[in-house]
Formats: structure tokens, sequence, C-alpha cells
């Protein structure tokens, strides 16, 4: 802003009007004048309201700070509040109050709700002090008409707002407490978007579990405690690898838990442990089923079907700045961010725009049948050896009691785990795809089916064999193997993380060279996360702390995986967006992930008998028989035959989960066509704005062609135009002069070639 003894007057002109209308205004200039009384400006001038385009002249007392601005075309309420006839010649500003025009902007804000006239606040041409005393008059009118109204609209009203407050606050909350914010941010200023989602995926399941471990602590564990018995065994420190001895007399596992009803005192209130147990794991997968769901359809939305999408953010990443990053690190990171965002952008763009010829086409399609054809074969392969070796397990553990064999079944797997999709990874040298992402959505169907094929081998043996086996507590037996399993897993990806990445860092820096450093592997990563899951899940109901445990690890992976792709990675060599790679990490931990779980474990719940001497469920027929008798209790009770009624319509029928499923299969049908149609509206908008620049263009050259012929056929009208525009303006003719003495050179020069 300039200073007050450098502001004397304010000139407004007409620029690029004919000649005549020049004449009439040039004896009606508008004075802008400085008030003394008040910082503000008051006009003093007659009325133009033709005028869209003026020039606005400051000139300073010392005659040095002379200056060029623009004014567009003023927002019309902003002229008719702040300029009527009622705030002429006042110091203080016009209150909305005080003009017509401010009434009626104040009664049509009344009505509107409160995200409608908050934006429409925020759209009105005016400074933020001007917006604040309008939302304060208007939130005073429309709280003067709530006084008036009845008793249940402002019950209403008030409960809107306290849920409108609760939730802001509620996400404020959520956001300030959100895990390792920053050291996102630095993931994808370096890596990009890509490598980030790996890291966002793996924050996403740890809230899943933090939220099973609070809802088994809080209802089956802390009970159990009140009623368990001392532990006699003795610890000896091979139970963190095996999980039997020690840990097999804890709340660790299922054979633990009493079946008896805990009551303290005679006259105290009863806790069924059967009926707790079984309705919290229930719950917790009943939250993580329409978790899982709602997830999708947000990701999905997001990401496939609001139009922003398709235009790649490119006005947010061009001509926007958060100016309140201040700190020099802060703004560096945000540079390398954006400078990222796009690179990726630019390179999607190269990458749609690639086509290939029909034989490379040909040639590429062969490598993938023949990739597929391998990649099917070694899965089939890797899930016969694993049913074999678990019966020769099986076998084996019966005659050898070395409490080491345990762990023969999970490191087998392990290997095959970590072995497998290396192999995997290696087609993209035969199949040499140019989207990354489609690279990447390959890899993670084959290691998908990879590794749930191997997970269905390993429930098929566990409920089919070891379950029917007669062993004393089959279920604790069960849920030791998943333990193994994932511990073994967790033991395998630390190692590769903290030696086998290493290693390969320092073989391609120091001695192979042409190696260089390596690239994050999404698509194995991810489904190593997706595999743990799956287990945590799946031993649940055997091991009710498993949910902890999955915790810990993940919480270390985060750690570990950070420092290893700061120190072993290079960033991906082809740039690409991975925002919609969210959506397919969930879809994948749905299906076949979350709902080969549960059939696994309505199998378990439904048809097989719980062990006679071990867990809460002893000495019935079946697990859901304990819901079968309850519902039975509450039917000879007139007061809760609500819940009797809810049980047999609603969760006990077929029909109702029929009906559901049909609702989201077609709810997922219109997504579908929504995102289509979407697609093609985009499509022809985008065409549509490449034709308007064609016709643009082509009006700007003829519109060229007729100026330079008119100047041609008469070449004084420069010197006509040049006296005017000095007699108008002297400051203009200045900022202008080397601009028409070329074009008055060249126009001369057309004339007169031998001048």
């Amino acid at each position: 802003m300039l200073s007050d003894d450098q502001v004397n007057e304010i000139i407004i002109e007409v620029e690029n009007v004919p000649s005549g209308v020049q004449r009439h205004l040039a004896s009606s200039q508008i004075f802008l004048r400085k008030s003394t009384a008040n910082p503000t400006f008051s006009m003093v001038s007659s009325s133009m309201t033709d005028i869209t385009d003026c020039q606005i002249f400051s000139n300073g007392n010392d005659g040095r700070h002379n200056r060029l601005l623009r004014f567009s075309s003023l927002n019309e309420s902003i002229s008719q509040i702040h300029h009527s006839p009622e705030c002429l010649g006042m110091d203080e500003t016009c209150t909305f109050h005080e003009t017509v025009q401010g009434q009626k902007l104040i009664s049509s804000l009344i009505p509107m709700t409160s995200r409608d006239r908050i934006k429409a606040i925020r759209n009105q041409p005016r400074t933020m002090q001007e917006k604040r005393e309008l939302r304060k008059i208007v939130d005073k009118e429309k709280s003067k008409q709530l006084l008036e109204a009845n008793c249940c609209a402002q019950c209403l009203s008030s409960l809107s707002l306290a849920y409108r407050r609760s939730k802001g606050n509620l996400s404020e909350l959520l956001n300030y407490i959100s895990f390792w914010q920053k050291t996102f941010k630095v993931i994808g200023g370096k890596f990009g978007t890509s490598v980030l989602s790996y890291f966002s995926f793996l924050r996403w399941l740890l809230k899943f579990n933090i939220f099973s471990f609070v809802m088994n602590f809080s209802f089956i564990i802390i009970p159990q405690f009140t009623v368990a018995e001392k532990n006699t065994l003795q610890f000896t420190g091979l139970e963190f690898f095996t999980g039997a001895g020690y840990f097999r007399d804890t709340v660790m596992y299922y054979g633990f838990y009493t079946n008896s009803t805990i009551q303290h005192g005679t006259s105290g209130p009863f806790y069924n442990m059967q009926l707790a147990y079984i309705f919290t794991i229930g719950a917790c997968l009943v939250v993580c089923f329409f978790s899982l769901l709602f997830s999708m359809a947000k990701y999905f939305r997001n990401n496939f079907i609001n139009p922003h999408i398709y235009s790649r953010g490119i006005a947010k990443l061009v001509f926007c700045w958060d100016f309140t990053v201040t700190h020099e690190k802060a703004v560096k990171l945000k540079q390398k961010n954006l400078s990222t965002e796009i690179r990726e952008n630019l390179s999607e763009i190269r990458q749609e725009n690639n086509r290939l010829t029909l034989n490379q086409q040909l040639t590429q399609f062969s490598a993938h049948v023949a990739a597929w054809l391998v990649s099917t074969g070694v899965a089939a392969a890797c899930c016969l050896a694993v049913y074999y070796l678990a019966e020769y397990n099986s076998e084996f553990l019966k005659t050898h009691r070395n409490p080491g064999a345990v762990l023969l079944l999970p490191f087998v797997v392990s290997c095959i785990n970590l072995v497998v999709p290396r192999f995997y990874s290696m087609f993209r040298l035969v199949e040499r795809y140019e989207v990354p992402r489609q690279e990447v959505y390959i890899l993670l169907i084959r290691n998908i089916l990879l590794k749930i094929s191997i997970v269905g081998i390993l429930c098929y043996y566990w409920l089919n064999i070891v379950a029917l086996s007669g062993e004393e507590c089959w279920e604790t037996l069960i849920g030791q193997d998943i333990y193994r399993l994932l511990l073994m897993d967790f033991v395998f990806s630390l190692a590769d993380s903290l030696l086998g990445e290493f290693l390969r860092r320092f073989i391609g820096t120091k001695f192979i060279t042409s190696l260089s450093l390596q690239e994050f592997d999404i698509a194995r990563n991810v489904l190593e996360l997706i595999y743990a899951q799956t287990l945590t899940w799946l031993g649940i109901f055997f091991c009710p702390l498993l949910p902890f445990i999955q915790m810990i690890t993940l919480f270390i992976m985060f750690y570990v995986k950070n420092i290893s792709l700061m120190m072993n990675f290079q960033p991906p060599s082809k740039a690409w967006r991975a925002s919609q790679m969210i959506t397919f990490f969930i879809f994948l931990l749905f299906f076949p992930s979350f709902t080969g779980v549960l059939c696994s474990l309505a199998i378990t719940i439904w048809r097989l008998k719980p062990s006679a001497d071990c867990g809460p469920f002893r000495g019935l027929p079946s697990f859901i028989e304990s819901i079968y008798s309850w519902i039975d209790t509450l039917s000879r009770r007139s007061g809760y035959l609500w819940v009797v009624w809810i049980y047999q319509n609603l969760i006990g029928s077929v029909h109702f989960f029929f009906i559901l499923t049909l609702i989201v299969l077609i709810i997922t049908y219109l997504y579908w066509q929504i995102t289509e149609g979407r697609k093609i509206m985009i499509r022809l908008l985008h065409e549509q704005i490449i034709n308007e620049g064609k016709d643009k263009m082509f009006l700007i050259e003829k519109l060229t062609k007729l100026q330079d012929m008119e100047k041609r056929a008469n070449p004084s009208a420069l010197i006509l135009e040049r006296r005017e525009v000095e007699k108008q303006s002297p400051l203009h003719l200045e900022e202008l002069s080397a601009a028409h003495d070329l074009r008055l050179r060249r126009s001369m020069h057309e004339e007169n070639p031998e001048v």
C-alpha cells in the first residue's frame, strides 16, 4: 500500500476507446481523494456505470512514485451499497442496515442453510472485515427469528449446531493426533504419491488393529482377569517364537477363557462370558466389514467419480500456494511436493498419448499370456507343497516333541512368500508395461492369488484335519499356528528390510554400479500387509490378543521401512499418480481377504464342535448354540420380544442378507455408471475447450489481418492516435512510447521501403 504522504489523488481514465468518447471523458475525469478525517477513500464524481476497464494513476509528492494499476469490473452490489446516495459524504463506512440493498442482501441470506450461507458470504467481493460483519449481522437476525419460533425449532437448531461443532472439533482432533504427518510429507515430496500410498495403507491398518484390540481388551480380557487362576507353567523365553508353553495358559489363547457366568457376590450383576466372547468378536468383524465398505465407497467417490480428478489438480498445483507456510524447511518441502506432483501429472499425460503398433501389441500380449501361465503354475505348486508339508508336519509332531519343530511350516511358508513375489517381479523385464500403475495392479493380483491360496490351504488343513483329529484343545493349536505364521512373516520382513535391501544397495553402489539403487516394490510390500492382516482377522477368534501383536509389528515396520526407504531406494524412474491405488488396496483387503476370513469363521461357528475341556463354549454341540439358548431365554420374557424378532427376521434370515447383497450390488453398478458417464462428459468438455481455443485463434488472426490492412491504407491514423493519447495521458504515453514508435516505423517501412 502507498503511504499517506505518497497518495495525493487517483485518476481514473478509460483506455482504448474511440477518440470522440475520449474527448467526452476528458472533461469528466473521476477523482478519488483521500479524506483527512478517515483513512478510507470517498468518491467525488459523476456516475459512470458503463466503464468496465479503468486505469488508476497514483502520483506521489516527490514525483517518483508513478504506478499503473488496473481495475476489473466492480460488482454491482458493491457499487450499490457503498456508493449509494445514502453513503455519499459520510465519514464512516456505511453499514448494511443503512441501505436498501444491504437489507435485501441480509434478508436473502437468512433463509439459507448454514453451508449455503457461508458459501454465499465467502463469494461476496468484499474485504474480510466486511464479510465478518455481514456474517455477525445475519447470525444475529437469525437468532432473533429463532427466539420468535416455537420450542421444537429451537431444539432442532441447537442440536444441529452442536452436531456441526462437535463434528468439526472431532475432525480437528483426529487430524491433530494422526500419526506421522511430517514423515508423510517428506516421503511424498521425495518419492511421490505411489510410494506414499503404501505408508498410508499401513497407517489405515494400524487404526483397524487399535480398535480391535480395545474391543477385545475391554469386553473379553479384563473380565477374564477377574476370575483367572495363577499360571503354574515355567517361562523359558522360547514361547516368544513358538507361542506354546507358558503362553498356553494365558489370555492370549481361546482355551484359557472360562465358560461360567462371572458374578461377584450373590446379588451382584453377572457377566455371560460365552455371549461376551462371541458378540465382541462379531462386533469387531461387523465394524471392520462396514468400515471397509464405507472406505471403498469414499475413496471410489473421491478418486473415480469427482470431476476434479480428471483435471489432475493442475489449477491447485500451478496457481495456489499456502502463504501460511513461512518456515524455510517447510517451504522447501512444499516446493518439492508440488514439483513431484507436476512430474506425475506430466508423466501420465505423456503415457496416455503413447500408442503401440500391431506387432508390438501382439508381442506384448504373448508375453502377458506366458507370464500368467508361469505365475499360475508356480502358485499351484506352492499350494500343493504347503498342503503336503502340513500333513507331514502333523505326523512328525506326534512322534517328536522338539519345541523348534513347530516352526518348520511357518518357515517354509515365509520363504515362499519372500522368494516367489520377487520371482514375479522379474516378469517386468519381459512384459514391459508402459503405465507403471498397470504393472503394480498385475503384480498385486498375482501375489494375492498366491498368498490367499496358501492361506486357504492352511484353513482347509486346520478346519478339516486339526479340528477333527480329537486333539485336546484344537482351538488353541490353531491359534498357536496362526501366531507362529504371523511372527515368522514379521521376522522375514524385518530381515529383508534391514539386511537384504542394505546388501542390495551396497552391491549396487560399490561393486556392480550398473544396478544402482533399486526402486520401492509397492506390490510386494502391500501384499505383505494384506497377508498379515488376513492372518490377524482369521486368528482373532482363536487368539484374542492377535490384534495387539499386529499393532506392534505394524508400528515397528513403519519406522524400519521408512529408514530403509531413505537409505536404500531411489525415487521411481517413471513418475505416476497413485491417488486411486488406496481404493484398489482396500478392495483387495475386502475381497478375497476379508470375505475369505468371514467364510472360514462362519464354518467354524456353525459347523464345528467346540473342545470339551477348554474354552468358553466347552460342552456345547456348536459355537452358535450359545446364541440359540440366549434367544430361547429372551423369548420367554415379554420385554425382550423385539430382540427375538430382529434375530429371527434380520440376523437369522437368509432373505435379509440376500436383499442386502442385492442393494450393495445395485449401488456399486450405479456408481460405476456415474463414473463412466462423467468420463464421457469430461472428454466432451475437453474437446469443446480445444475447439473454442481454435475459434479464438482464428478470430485473432482475422482481426490482426484487418488491422494491418487498415494501417497500410491510412498510415496517418497512427500519428493522430498518438496525439490523442498524449492529450489524454502523458504518463500512459511514456509507458507505451516504445511500442508506438515501433509500430509507426514498421508501418512507414511497409508504405515506403526506400526510406
